[in-house]
């Protein structure tokens, strides 16, 4: 197999009959592809070199739900945005439509100091982390992440509307349906 130049932690190989990826994490290993005889061989050949467990089809992955329908994939990170709001005390909050006040203006000086900055940075990493399935918070989180190093309270209360956000909308799934063509929608 060959590594990725894109992404150390995926492998591929192409073949006649299609393409095998191999995901690594840790030690959690994802395989995917069109060569389903490549796949089989790829799981025996592992099995041989180290102790494996095929759990069948991929139902969870770092935190990513991946649910199978004739129609497509859906990937959600529903449980991880319940946790994360259950961790942060958030989970009856009031939900807001928006994850960030429109033309909100944020400077570093914005206010006074946030009481646990360590805080603030570990939080915004796990938003962070949820943009991959969550490209709606993706703005939002940029712009929070931008004052990572000296967060004020005004900072913390943009943090906190995502949360309110998230705490509205929890279950919204990215989707890859299984036609031809590619169809990219933007919003």
């Amino acid at each position: 197999m060959k590594k990725s130049k894109c992404d150390h932690s995926v492998f591929y190989r192409q073949s006649d009959t299609g393409i095998i990826l191999l995901v690594v994490y840790i030690d959690d290993i994802v395989i995917i592809g069109s060569d389903t005889a490549g796949i089989s061989s790829l799981k025996s050949f592992l099995h041989t070199q180290f102790q494996t467990k095929d759990l069948g089809f991929l139902k969870y992955f770092l935190g990513v739900e991946v649910t199978r329908s004739k129609k497509g994939i859906f990937l959600s990170q529903r449980k991880y945005v319940l946790d994360l709001l259950t961790e942060i005390g958030k989970l009856g909050a009031k939900p807001c439509n928006a994850p960030m006040t429109p033309n909100l203006q944020l400077t570093k000086e914005d206010g006074e100091l946030f009481e646990d900055p360590e805080k603030y940075r570990m939080l915004v990493g796990n938003l962070n982390y949820l943009t991959v399935t969550r490209p709606d918070i993706a703005y939002s989180v940029n712009v929070v992440s931008q004052f990572m190093f000296a967060p004020t309270i005004n900072h913390w209360a943009a943090f906190e509307q995502i949360l309110c956000y998230l705490n509205g909308a929890p279950r919204c799934d990215l989707f890859y349906g299984n036609h031809d063509t590619l169809i990219l929608n933007v919003f």
